[in-house]
């Protein structure tokens, strides 16, 4: 059986202890009702995991004593950043959670010309950080997910070092033909950029093709903004990272 899974950063390791924060503690006494001598496995963001006992959980704050620390080879070699249009409603939280599982390094949500959102609150952003935590240890993955402060696009654009793909409805290749382009070198760093439900300006097209970003078409049907980043996630990861 699969032992339960916490985190606590760097910083809550002391020696041969780990204190667990209060939202961590609680859920290990009060929702898994773990007693003192329960096996568990917490990671600490950085890549690292460590096996070991709960040692206290009384109080606050839970403590667990270190068995074995390890570092697991679960993360993707390819640094993948999901640069997602905001989505109206809850289709957001569904992006931030599958993205995680699908091994992205960072999430920025983008403020677009066309996007179709209500009011932003910095507790959406709040969150999003914890949507992804959960999903970090749901899926046993050793490092944190960045979810940035939403950003605007032609920003972001503005700042692209590595590949990136746009994924746009007219004028993009396929990704079949973009992978032949980059055969010779693969790319280790992406950046995959995702619309909003009303479509991208033509501005924002062509801010993208002067950032020297690849126009991505995929293929004659219209998918969902949701949709489409986690098609792109899933592809990316098959070609060049560990799918």
């Amino acid at each position: 059986m699969s032992l339960h899974r916490f985190y606590a950063p760097p910083e809550a390791i002391d020696g041969g202890v780990i204190r667990l924060d209060e939202r961590e503690s609680h859920h290990l006494r009060h929702v898994l009702r773990l007693k003192p001598g329960a096996r568990v496995i917490v990671f600490d963001g950085t890549g690292v995991e460590y096996e070991g006992i709960v040692l206290e959980t009384r109080g606050r704050c839970a403590s667990v004593g270190i068995r074995a620390r390890t570092t697991p080879a679960v993360e993707s070699p390819l640094e993948l950043t999901l640069a997602q249009a905001l989505i109206k409603g809850e289709k957001f939280d569904l992006v931030v959670q599958k993205a995680t599982e699908l091994g992205v390094h960072r999430i920025i949500p983008l403020l677009t010309r066309h996007a179709v959102i209500g009011a932003y609150s910095p507790q959406r952003l709040e969150r999003w950080r914890r949507i992804a935590l959960e999903a970090a240890k749901q899926s046993r993955r050793t490092r944190l997910v960045r979810v940035e402060e939403p950003q605007r696009v032609l920003d972001v654009l503005e700042r692209v070092h590595a590949p990136a793909l746009f994924c746009a409805e007219r004028e993009g290749v396929s990704l079949r033909e973009i992978a032949t382009r980059w055969s010779d070198v693969p790319p280790r760093r992406l950046l995959v950029l995702i619309g909003p439900e009303g479509g991208w300006a033509d501005e924002e097209i062509e801010t993208a093709r002067k950032a020297g970003a690849m126009l991505l078409s995929l293929g004659p049907r219209i998918l969902r903004t949701e949709t489409a980043g986690l098609v792109v996630l899933s592809l990316v990861q098959f070609l060049w990272g560990d799918l």
